[in-house]
């Protein structure tokens, strides 16, 4: 019996000494100290694993005895593996971690004004940067449509079928609610909207920003749905020297060359590129469904350095182009009388100078924009034409003190039309609007910080107004973040909207100033994001953006059948869209995946009842897979689906999906690249005829789907 009972506390005690080891700890940045919460501990080889909680600690129980290896993973640093021996002496293990040394270059973000990174925003700003901006530019680097088609939350609206101007939507709402910004400065309003996003050229573009929600409180109005930054390359002290040449199925051909270099007391950027594009019907109606178009573009600009404090910038911009579509034969054959064309041959000039003063805490900066447009849009017995010449200018302090970041504006917008068109209706006008504004960022702790502003703005014809704005950043731990926030918005109304260039400008009166108010906003937006490693491997993050904008008192086209004419009438209504995007990424060594979900609800509420918004479908939902070995390959498949949408007379029309494939392969310094576009052929001539009526005088069906369908491009870059 005493021999039973001592074999048997024998085997407990070897089973305790065994079985019952624990092992505690607590994680931390290796630099600042902070705990890291949600690092992901599993012991090699065994089935025991856990997470640091919210003061980064940890604890394992019950481990058995023996050499044990203990591996902390965590997105953004370097794995750690320790080795350690049970029992172990220590009662707790304190272990620190290094940031991964492979890490991604900051993003700093320019169109919130501030000097901080991306990470550190409460406006939620999202970036195109990078290879993400290579990668575009092997799809189409004749313009940056394609970038921002395939970016969350963001539709492209071709707005002509012979000349395939495009605009673009966020949040369903129109195009002219958006500001589209060059490092800053306001170059592509007005007469040239249109045409812009098929006229800019992305080989030097660093990285786009894109704000979404009303965001007139940062540079005025127009900023209604959000607004877009593109960001100019800055010379380096290693010189960079690229080439493009691209080839397509539909016979475009583009030539780009981008020179960059810092020397000791200045810079310079310089980019230079040709684009064209033969005649293309790929349906076989006798209509071009991609225009012939002969464009050159030349951006240069120079950097003088007095020190290391001062820098004074001056760019400029010269591009001309001429874009004809219409019936194959009277393009091929100009001098073919009665058939339809559509010719528009413009010309955009401008220049922008900058100075400014870095010093410690304090920043000092005056910039000014001059801008010249010139357009003639002509279709069979009828011209348009018309001069665009517009300012900007603005002043900048910023300084400082315990109680944040602090920065005080002053700005000018001035715009002229000048209309040639020799029509009884003269639509050219004179605008002025004057603004300041004031603006804060405070941290109010380390996971904690508030962004508030504040614009007054006065117009010379619609009068004052006050934006405020709020945004609040909540760094509820590594993993999770949540922005919440919200402004007020506005727009001048103003003729040049996407109808009135549906309809050639023929027949719209000018804007009366007794017949309409400004369009005003006010919006919210609310994100969350969560990104951590699972299966301490799969890279995994998702963003979460829900959404609400209302507009008062939006303009509209009214048709007077009495006198065949439109007019431009202020709603006794308004306009709102709310909605949600979705964005989930995962990422396992070469391996990246991402998915973006956009429903977006649009109404028009007016004398007691609502209607649905044309061309705006509630579901649009992006997936791409990439396989990629950084410096060496790349491929790419992409799926893009466009739920159902509505037509301005009511009708539904069907929802359809573009698939794609891109294949880049690195020599060297050349990368060869082929990219298969909208491979299943879906344009909007196989849902049904793309006009009625005849040759000469047909009636364009309204845009809600591809027109060019199927190219297939093709090139080399170089880089030296």
């Amino acid at each position: 019996m005493i021999r039973k009972f001592l074999l048997l506390s024998i085997f407990m005690l070897s089973s305790i000494i065994y079985s019952q080891n624990n092992i505690s700890g607590n994680v931390a940045d290796n630099d600042s100290g902070e705990s890291l919460v949600g690092v992901n501990i599993i012991i090699v080889g065994t089935n025991f694993g856990t997470t640091t909680d919210e003061d980064g600690n940890f604890i394992f129980t019950n481990i058995p005895s023996g050499n044990m290896e203990i591996k902390f993973s965590y997105v953004g640093y370097e794995d750690l593996v320790i080795e350690i021996n049970l029992p172990y002496s220590e009662k707790f293990i304190s272990v620190k971690m290094e940031t991964h040394s492979e890490e991604l270059e900051e993003i700093f973000v320019n169109a919130t004004r501030s000097s901080r990174t991306i990470e550190n925003e409460a406006t939620r700003v999202e970036v195109i940067a990078g290879e993400e901006i290579d990668e575009k530019i092997s799809m189409d680097p004749s313009n940056i449509s394609m970038m921002l088609n395939e970016s969350t939350g963001i539709q492209v609206q071709q707005t002509s079928a012979s000349s395939a101007n495009n605009t673009f939507r966020i949040q369903g709402l129109d195009g002219k609610y958006t500001q589209l910004l060059k490092d800053g400065y306001p170059l592509y309003g007005g007469f040239s909207g249109s045409l812009s996003l098929v006229q800019i050229p992305p080989l030097d573009l660093k990285q786009i920003e894109i704000i979404k929600g009303s965001s007139s409180t940062l540079y005025g109005g127009g900023a209604i749905a959000g607004l877009i930054n593109l960001i100019s390359k800055v010379p380096q002290e290693e010189r960079e020297i690229s080439f493009l040449i691209n080839l397509t199925s539909a016979l475009g051909l583009d030539l780009s060359g981008f020179y960059s270099q810092q020397f000791d007391k200045y810079g310079i950027t310089l980019l230079a590129t040709r684009n064209t594009q033969k005649i293309y019907d790929n349906n076989d109606d006798e209509f071009s469904d991609l225009p012939e178009i002969e464009r050159y573009t030349i951006n240069p600009k120079f950097y003088f350095y007095f020190g290391s404090t001062k820098t004074l910038e001056v760019a400029g911009s010269f591009s001309t182009e001429d874009r004809i579509g219409g019936h194959l034969d009277v393009v091929e054959n100009s001098n073919t009388p009665n058939l339809f064309f559509e010719k528009n041959v413009s010309k955009r000039y401008s220049l922008q100078t900058k100075y400014s003063y870095t010093g410690g805490e304090k920043y000092f900066s005056i910039k000014n924009s001059i801008n010249f447009f010139d357009r003639k849009l002509s279709i069979p017995n009828y011209l348009f034409s018309g001069e665009q010449f517009s300012t900007f200018s603005e002043a900048v302090y910023k300084f400082t003190t315990k109680y944040g970041e602090w920065q005080f504006g002053l700005n000018m917008t001035t715009e002229k039309f000048n209309d040639r068109s020799n029509a009884n209706t003269d639509k050219g006008f004179t605008d002025i609007t004057y603004g300041s504004f004031i603006q804060n960022i405070y941290d109010l702790s380390n996971n904690y910080s508030l962004e508030t502003g504040l614009r007054i703005d006065y117009n010379d014809d619609y009068g004052l107004f006050a934006l405020p704005r709020i945004n609040f950043l909540m760094k509820i731990s590594p993993n999770v973040t949540s922005r919440i926030g919200g402004g007020f918005g506005y727009k001048i109304p103003t003729i040049f909207t996407e109808k009135s260039d549906e309809l050639a400008y023929r027949n719209i009166l000018p804007i009366d100033k007794d017949q309409t108010d400004a369009e005003k906003s006010y919006g919210l937006n609310y994100d969350i994001n969560y990104s951590t490693i699972l299966f301490d491997k799969l890279v995994f993050s998702i963003n979460n953006l829900f959404f609400y904008t209302r507009i008062s008192d939006p303009l509209y086209l009214e048709f007077q059948s009495a006198n065949n004419l439109y007019e431009f009438k202020s709603l006794d209504g308004y306009n709102d869209t709310k909605g949600v995007e979705t964005n989930i990424k995962f990422s396992l060594d070469h391996y990246k995946l991402f998915a973006g979900y956009t429903f977006t609800e649009v109404k028009t509420h007016s004398n007691n009842s609502s209607s649905t918004f044309p061309l705006t479908p509630k579901h649009r939902l992006g997936i791409v897979l990439i396989y990629e070995v950084h410096g060496s390959m790349r491929i790419g498949l992409e799926a893009y689906y466009t739920g159902k949408q509505k037509l301005s007379d009511g009708k539904t029309v069907t929802d359809f999906w573009i698939n794609g494939i891109m294949i880049e392969k690195r020599i060297g310094n050349i990368n060869l690249y082929i990219n298969f576009e909208n491979i299943f052929d879906t344009r909007q001539s196989k849902y049904g005829p793309m006009f009625t009526g005849t040759s000469a005088e047909p009636n364009f069906v309204e845009l809600y789907a591809p027109t060019d369908g199927r190219i297939i491009n093709g090139g080399v870059k170089i880089k030296l």
